[in-house]
Order: C-alpha cells, then sequence, then structure tokens
C-alpha cells in the first residue's frame, strides 16, 4: 500500500470542505481556488474541482455570476449561498470532532 494513494483519499474527502471555506471569505475564479488549494498543499486540477463546484451550485450552497474580464471573455465568479454558509458552520463541527477522535486514538 503507498502512502500516496492514503494521502490522496484523505484530501478528496475534505476537498469540499476547503472550497466552502475558501468562498466563505471572497468569491473567486476556479482558477483562483486552485490557486489557494495549491498553496495549502491541497493539490487539485481543474478536472476534479468543476465537478465539485457544480455538485456543490446543484445543492445550492454556491452561486455563481458572469463578470467582464480585461484579459478575454468572461469568467464565473462563485460564491456561497446562505444555505452554504449554514451547512459550512455544520461542517466546521463535524471537522473538529474528527481532528478530537483522531486525536483521542493518536494518544
Amino acid at each position: 500500500m503507498k502512502i500516496e494513494n492514503t494521502k490522496a483519499q484523505m484530501r478528496k474527502g475534505v476537498l469540499e470542505y476547503c472550497i466552502l471555506s475558501i468562498l466563505s471569505k471572497n468569491d473567486a475564479y476556479a482558477s483562483d481556488i486552485i490557486k489557494k488549494l495549491k498553496e495549502a498543499k491541497m493539490i487539485v486540477v481543474e478536472g476534479t474541482l468543476y465537478p465539485l463546484l457544480t455538485r456543490l451550485k446543484n445543492a445550492g450552497l454556491l452561486s455563481y455570476r458572469w463578470e467582464e474580464s480585461t484579459q478575454g471573455p468572461p469568467r464565473k465568479y462563485y460564491g456561497i449561498t446562505d444555505t452554504g454558509r449554514a451547512f459550512l458552520i455544520g461542517l466546521d463541527g463535524s471537522w473538529q470532532e474528527l481532528v478530537d477522535a483522531v486525536t483521542t486514538l493518536k494518544v
């Protein structure tokens, strides 16, 4: 068993949480989201991000708007909805429970 496979699965498990967290601060263009995820070592490619954004939008957790760009075609900016903010609060609690449980098991 390779550790890289397990690490990738762990990242995938928290990716939606990370995306909602990023968008809770400011609306963002998809490439900006990817940049922030990469800076945090949450490696992701566009092929992974777009289906997640669509799923979160279809669930009512995100919305988007088109904005004109000075460097090409209009850009789609994603933002978190009120439903998404409430969902994120629930995920915050779940994340803390998970961290506490893992910490307890390691002691």
